[in-house]
């Protein structure tokens, strides 16, 4: 009996080869992807506003605030990028998966500290919202996390450069 085990058994189950996993792995990525994309994106375009909305949390230092909110943008398009494409999907979810987290620790904070802010996920609309709009963002958040969690388990898709190149 041999102590090693096949790769292709652990990275795949029979039930992952189902269509239904591969297309809900394909929707994970997919979801993720353009969701890091387009808000780094539309935070670029802004990023004065971005910096100023990562100091809002009252979270970081002001000068660790700034540097995050210059960063965080560029960091989520590399990420929207490499899930778009499944390229290196299981580490991508996982930073994105962190990621997550964080921007969840940080909205469930200024709520809990009766904070109303703009959080700046998708760029700054110039009007603060209630404190009401928190459970949407976490909601959100939330349902992101999840995507980033089923990559993590089942990184790949028929249609991924991950599938492409390492089979």
């Amino acid at each position: 009996m041999s102590s090693s085990t096949d790769a292709s058994s652990v990275t795949t189950t029979p039930w992952m080869r189902r269509p239904a996993a591969e297309l809900l792995g394909l929707l994970a990525r997919l979801i993720l992807g353009i969701t890091y994309l387009v808000a780094g994106v539309i935070k670029i375009q802004q990023l004065e506003q971005t910096r100023m909305d990562t100091r809002a949390f009252r979270i970081l230092p002001y000068d660790v605030a700034n540097l995050w909110g210059t960063f965080m943008p560029f960091l989520e398009i590399v990420l929207g990028v490499l899930l778009i494409a499944g390229l290196l999907t299981r580490m991508t979810a996982v930073v994105g998966g962190l990621l997550m987290i964080a921007f969840i620790i940080g909205i469930v904070s200024v709520w809990a500290r009766g904070i109303v802010i703009q959080c700046g996920c998708f760029g700054h609309s110039g009007s603060l919202p209630t404190t009401a709009a928190y459970k949407w963002d976490l909601l959100r958040d939330i349902g992101l996390l999840i995507c980033a969690l089923w990559l993590v388990l089942w990184p790949r898709t028929r249609v991924s450069a991950d599938r492409a190149l390492w089979g």
